[in-house]
């Protein structure tokens, strides 16, 4: 399979099409509006020497053509000059035609209607013409019929003009040939233009991939290089996505040494009770049941998304709600209140898994210790998520501890060994901050400040 074209490749290739149909059109028009300028000046010429025909021609009282010995247009007097003149007079039957026309034939065009002018290209064969036969030979052709008055009467006289096409077509192929030339040239320049430009244009893209190699081979470990306002985005997202990936690989290290640690201790206490054959069955299964917990806990965190730039806005009114019912049946003796003050049109750009893990850690925590009362509360601030979570329990008598990992601040309480350090993890994967104190229910007070990503 051939690999694509490169987008330096494309667009170069695109510019010299889109130049090449440009400039062919262009050029085309332009010789095509030549072409027309300059066979209108030439009919213009024959049309002025018909005038001056006309103002030398007399007719006698016999109604015979008389022409002056010497004419105004000097090329009418010379033979073979390539413009050639005739005088039709229609009543008398006679012809006149200038000297230039000495032993040639030309094609002389006539118009019968009196007052209106003809022109024309006339293609002759040069035996036709009088001349040797050979190719065919082109003619500029005007002819004009007017009524002159003769003794009280009028006379119809054809005068009729042709030049040699030949100077015409030189004078328009000198000009296609400049035209094409300096077309060409510019077509050149503008393609080298382009390309230079392209290439500084793409430039950025090249050290963006110089840099993404350099991060595959361990040499750096983001995008560090200033890049234009269309790229910027592209690197912020780009880095975001790289640091979200080795902080989920650290969560799965840190997760895999927590699950290690944590299965020390019933293994420990399983070892402890070989010497003890009559406690052993119960011991085993209820050490069995804590270390598939301690699994499932730790299986669920290391699977923690983190900061998602691209997950979808999440509704996490829907979230509390599943949240507390399940606490509602599991603390059903302790007969708990919970008072959730979120907005049902609040969401966060937050994977499921996380918000279940984050919210249910915290809650649970809160109503293991509350004795009455429970009290959430969610709401945003310009580009920042606050989670607040009090209980009116005895509090934490020492809240520097959520920062330890391994440290549990529920030691009295059943539970996985890892405490708020979970909920510490989850945060900081959110670019978030966890604080610990007191609350106004009289136990404890958990803050979550989350960043939008």
């Amino acid at each position: 399979m051939t690999s694509p074209l490169s987008i330096r490749a494309r667009l170069i290739w695109g510019a010299f099409v889109v130049l090449l149909v440009f400039l062919a059109g262009a050029g085309w028009a332009v010789q095509q509006a030549y072409i027309n300028s300059v066979r209108a000046e030439r009919f213009a010429r024959l049309q002025t020497t018909i005038y001056l025909l006309m103002a030398g021609a007399e007719l006698n009282a016999q109604g015979a053509l008389v022409m002056p010995a010497t004419l105004a247009e000097p090329r009418l007097s010379l033979p073979g000059s390539g413009l050639y003149a005739n005088i039709a007079n229609l009543d008398k039957n006679e012809e006149w035609q200038s000297a230039s026309t000495l032993g040639l034939n030309p094609p002389f065009q006539r118009t019968q209607a009196p007052g209106q002018w003809h022109f024309d290209t006339v293609l002759v064969s040069q035996a036709q013409a009088g001349e040797a036969a050979g190719a065919t030979r082109a003619f500029l052709a005007a002819s004009y019929t007017v009524k002159w008055t003769v003794n009280d009467g009028a006379a119809p006289l054809v005068f009729s003009v042709l030049e040699d096409k030949a100077a015409f077509d030189r004078e328009l192929q000198a000009f296609e040939h400049t035209l094409w030339r300096w077309l060409g040239g510019a077509g050149v320049l503008l393609l080298l233009t382009q390309s230079l430009l392209l290439r500084w244009g793409l430039a950025p893209l090249r050290r963006m991939a110089q840099e993404i190699q350099r991060i595959e081979q361990g040499e750096q470990d983001r995008v560090d290089g200033a890049y234009p306002a269309e790229l910027a985005g592209v690197t912020h997202n780009l880095n975001v996505l790289m640091a979200q990936e080795r902080a989920r690989q650290t969560r799965y290290k840190d997760a895999l040494d927590d699950l290690a640690h944590s299965l020390k201790t019933p293994l420990a206490v399983l070892r402890a009770s070989l010497d003890a054959p009559e406690e052993l069955p119960g011991m085993v299964a209820q050490q069995v049941a804590r270390m598939d917990d301690i699994v499932v806990h730790q299986l669920g965190r290391a699977g923690a998304s983190g900061a998602a730039r691209f997950a979808p806005h999440l509704a996490l009114a829907s979230i509390l709600g599943r949240i507390r019912d399940t606490l509602a049946k599991v603390y059903v003796d302790k007969q708990l209140v919970f008072a959730l003050d979120c907005p049902p049109d609040l969401t966060w750009r937050m994977d499921e898994g996380d918000a279940f893990e984050m919210l249910g850690n915290v809650l649970d925590n809160a109503a293991k210790w509350a004795h009455n009362k429970v009290a959430v509360r969610l709401w945003v601030d310009g580009k920042r998520l606050f989670i607040r979570v009090c209980d009116d329990g005895p509090g934490f008598s020492v809240p520097q501890t959520v920062h330890a990992r391994r440290v549990r601040l529920d030691e009295q309480v059943p539970g996985h060994g890892i405490g708020l350090a979970v909920v510490r993890d989850l945060v900081a994967s959110h670019q978030g901050e966890l604080a610990v104190s007191k609350a106004d229910l009289g136990g404890a007070q958990i803050d979550i400040v989350l960043q939008s990503p």
